[in-house]
């Protein structure tokens, strides 16, 4: 309960609402933020990229100088060996000649379309036409580049550079030139910053041509995803996979000669995109950070100048409310104006609020007095009125006189005795009914019953407080109810005893219950004239109360019940 309570306030608080509010403004600055931090993170993974490009360019130089001069030097001699086609030593020897001036190719010959070659720097005749590759090769009539693990002339490991040769645009063989891997390895450079785990080198048909490592461990770090022939394009491209151990590696893809031999550099991801992914994670947090902590600054300037001071100024109006405690000191010495002229505001009002109910409290002290007064002079006049009555009762010519005489004497002493606990009680608005009714009822039954006489007499009152102006009519009923049951008791006998019974009680928060039981006795001599009755009903309209009378087993009960409401009524003044 307590804690729903607590979320409650939390949620309707100036500070909550505040920051609701702080949040939505800073809120576009933090999209922008964001936008703005994702497109940096974007443009530094772009960067990357293409640093990773630039550094297979680099790393592939040596490979692309010789694949593409190669091609360069068989486009060139491809038109020269035309000419000395016919002659075998004149060709032989002219490629001898080129082979070692070039000091680069192990390898240069002319390998005509019947796979037979006759015209290369080696001399000699070879036979290429039962190679697997030959037809294959013959048919497509591309350049293109091999790795011949074991050249059938040189006897070592080279990489052919293959160019097809036209003669009027009949196709009529291919110009070979082998180039030993030990020359390339030689002629390596790696960039001095950041190194490639691996440099591999393939064709357009997706073959593994060199590697900077042992073929196996090269073959076990290629990509898993993607085979080298989907790799083959014009364009260069950068992307992320796993290699066969499962582990992420990057790769960078840049063509040597497009659609012949590419290039392709592999890295290890945590070194090369650690950047790329901290600039990342930057991009997401950052703009939060920068939201939190501008949430922080501007609630914390609106707490220090706004919020406390308002929370100060609730805690002095409560103790006010609770206690009537003005504040000890003024706000302090840097607090905003409007906060101090609101507090004076305050510290006048609530002086003026002392000053009237002080004022209040004297005016009602004087009025309780003076009404205290009033009602204590009514009791002395009703008891002087009683005392001139009574030296009439003993004047009366009759017995019927004196009787109606003593009946009114009763009713005026029955008011004096309302006026009396009236002004002897603490508050004029209410007062205590059991002790009123007790009073009437001793004084009645000190009047109306002989000395000596047998009636047993019970007697029950709770403490029911009622309005000042039930007292009046409920008084005057209880008289009258008491005497009419003491008229009516009769003589008490050994067979026929005399009882009399009276009781208050609270039947509920909001009634009370009058009881008075009487035994009945022998009728009077005189009939009686039915006021006593009249009277009790009309005091009982004017108490809005429900009287029933009954008579069980030879004992009359009259019972009242009348609401006793919790708030005093509200008198109009007319």
């Amino acid at each position: 309960m307590t804690g729903g309570f607590l979320d409650g306030d939390v949620f309707r608080g100036l500070a909550f609402r505040i920051l609701v509010f702080l949040s939505l403004a800073l809120l576009p600055f933090g999209l922008i933020a964001v936008v703005q931090t994702r497109e940096i993170a974007r443009q530094a993974e772009a960067a990357t990229e293409l640093s990773l490009l630039g550094l297979t360019e680099q790393a592939s130089g040596a490979e692309r100088n010789f694949i593409q001069q190669g091609f360069g030097a068989a486009e060139a001699l491809s038109s020269i060996v035309r000419l000395f086609i016919e002659d075998a030593e004149a060709c032989v020897s002219f490629l001898r000649t080129y082979q070692q001036a070039s000091g680069v190719y192990s390898l240069v010959g002319f390998l005509p379309a019947d796979g037979v070659m006759t015209c290369s720097s080696v001399g000699g005749e070879y036979d290429f036409s039962a190679y697997p590759d030959f037809d294959g090769a013959l048919a497509m009539s591309e350049r293109s580049v091999i790795l011949s693990r074991t050249g059938p002339v040189t006897q070592q490991p080279t990489l052919v550079v293959v160019s097809p040769v036209f003669e009027r645009d009949v196709f009529s063989g291919f110009m070979l030139l082998s180039i030993d891997l030990t020359t390339l390895e030689e002629n390596v450079d790696f960039p001095t910053e950041i190194n490639p785990s691996d440099l591999v080198i393939f064709n357009a048909a997706g073959d593994l041509l060199t590697s900077e490592r042992a073929r196996l461990v090269t073959e076990a770090d290629l990509p898993l995803n993607r085979s080298l022939k989907t790799l083959v394009g014009d364009h260069t491209t950068v992307f992320e996979d796993v290699n066969s151990d499962a582990e992420e590696r990057v790769y960078a893809v840049v063509p040597i000669v497009p659609d012949v031999v590419y290039a392709m550099s592999i890295w290890r991801q945590a070194d090369v995109l650690a950047s790329a992914n901290q600039t990342g994670t930057l991009s997401i947090f950052l703009p939060i950070l920068m939201w939190i902590a501008s949430l922080v600054v501007a609630f914390w300037s609106i707490n220090r100048l706004a919020i406390r001071y308002i929370r100060k100024l609730g805690r002095q109006m409560r103790l006010f409310a609770y206690n009537r405690s003005m504040p000890r000191s003024a706000m302090g010495q840097g607090v905003p104006k409007e906060f101090v002229d609101i507090q004076t505001a305050f510290m006048g009002m609530a002086e003026s609020i002392i000053r009237d109910e002080a004022s209040l409290e004297d005016s009602l002290r004087e009025k309780n007095i003076l009404l205290k007064e009033v009602h204590h002079r009514v009791k002395n006049n009703l008891q002087l009125i009683s005392s001139i009555m009574n030296m009439q009762i003993r004047r009366a010519p009759t017995d019927e006189s004196r009787l109606v005489l003593k009946r009114l004497q009763e009713r005026i002493l029955g008011l004096a005795t309302v006026h009396k606990n009236l002004y002897q009680s603490q508050g004029l608005e209410r007062f205590d009914a059991g002790a009123l009714i007790e009073e009437i009822v001793g004084q009645l039954l000190v009047v109306g019953l002989p000395a000596g006489s047998a009636i047993t007499v019970g007697q029950s009152y709770a403490s029911v407080q009622l309005d000042t102006d039930d007292g009046a009519p409920l008084s005057l009923l209880v008289s009258e109810a008491v005497t009419n049951a003491m008229k009516y008791i009769g003589q008490a006998t050994a067979q026929n005893p005399a009882e009399l019974r009276i009781d208050l009680s609270q039947k509920d928060s909001e009634t009370a219950v009058f009881k008075i039981s009487n035994s009945v006795g022998a009728a009077p001599e005189a009939e009686g004239t039915g006021l006593g009755t009249q009277l009790i009903n009309a005091f009982a309209r004017q108490l809005n109360a429900e009287v029933i009378t009954e008579i069980e087993e030879g004992v009359h009960h009259l019972t009242l019940t009348f609401p006793v409401p919790h708030r005093v009524k509200i008198v109009q003044d007319y």
